[in-house]
C-alpha cells in the first residue's frame, strides 16, 4: 500500500491506498470533502465530527439504493464499504471520520 496525502475539509490526512485505487481513492476523497465542506459552509454546523456524521449520512443513503441488496464481492458497495474500513483504519488514531 503506498502513502496518500489528502487533504478533507482543509486538514492533512495521511492516508494508505491500496494499488492500482489511486483514481476511486481520490474520486471518494473528493466527494467526502465536497459533502463536508457543503455542511460546513451552509453554516449551521461548526464541529467537524457533526460535520462528519452528517456528511456520512448523507453520502451512505444516497448509495442506500446500490445497498438494497446485499454487497456482492467487486460491487461498488462492496468496495465502498472496504474503503470506508480502511479509511476508519487509518483514521483510528484520531477518531473515525465517517
Amino acid at each position: 500500500m503506498s502513502q496518500v496525502e489528502v487533504q478533507i475539509m482543509g486538514q492533512s490526512y495521511l492516508l494508505a491506498c491500496p494499488p492500482g485505487a489511486e483514481e476511486r481513492f481520490h474520486t471518494a476523497v473528493r466527494k467526502v470533502d465536497a459533502a463536508m465542506c457543503g455542511i460546513r459552509d451552509a453554516g449551521k454546523i461548526k464541529a467537524r465530527d457533526r460535520i462528519a456524521v452528517l456528511a456520512a449520512l448523507n453520502l451512505a443513503f444516497e448509495l442506500s439504493d446500490f445497498s438494497a441488496a446485499p454487497a456482492e464481492p467487486g460491487s461498488s458497495s462492496h468496495n465502498l464499504n472496504n474503503l470506508l474500513h480502511r479509511l476508519d483504519t487509518a483514521l483510528g488514531q484520531d477518531g473515525h471520520l465517517l
